[in-house]
């Protein structure tokens, strides 16, 4: 299995790896809680790995919306292959739960603004067609 050099671009690299992992481990596919340590079972199974790529790749799967919903829900860890690997921590629930309402609330913050820029390019486009039909009539 080839992973992509983490030293030429290494947010590609990690997203790439990820892609290579989700593949591979069903764990990773289905949004599972995964196992405290999880990185030390992917460098067994998967020796070639770029450490730093598997950080930043780790990263992107534990902050992602599916991941988070899943801590937040659930119960147990699990290992690659699948088996439960222990409770997940209150603490990491109530995080996960934290994380999800700040993004939501982010999310809320960026369409609102989203609309205000819009409504401002309307009310600009209809001043400016109000003023070319004023000038226009002159004539």
């Amino acid at each position: 299995m080839n992973t992509p050099s983490a030293s030429s671009n290494p947010a590609a690299a990690a997203r790439a790896l990820l892609k290579q992992i989700q593949e591979r481990f069903a764990v990773f596919r289905e949004y599972q809680p995964l196992a405290i340590g999880i990185d030390k079972q992917l460098c067994i199974q998967m020796p070639e790995l770029d450490k730093k790529a598997l950080r930043i790749a780790l990263g992107l799967h534990t902050k992602c919306l599916p991941y988070l919903k899943s801590i937040e829900k659930a119960a147990t860890r699990f290992n690659l292959d699948g088996t439960p690997a222990g409770d997940i921590d209150e603490a990491h629930r109530a995080r996960a739960s934290e994380m999800l309402r700040e993004r939501f609330k982010q999310a809320k913050e960026r369409k609102k603004a989203q609309q205000e820029a819009e409504k401002a390019e309307r009310l600009r486009a209809a001043k400016l067609q109000q003023l070319a039909e004023k000038f226009s009539s002159r004539r």
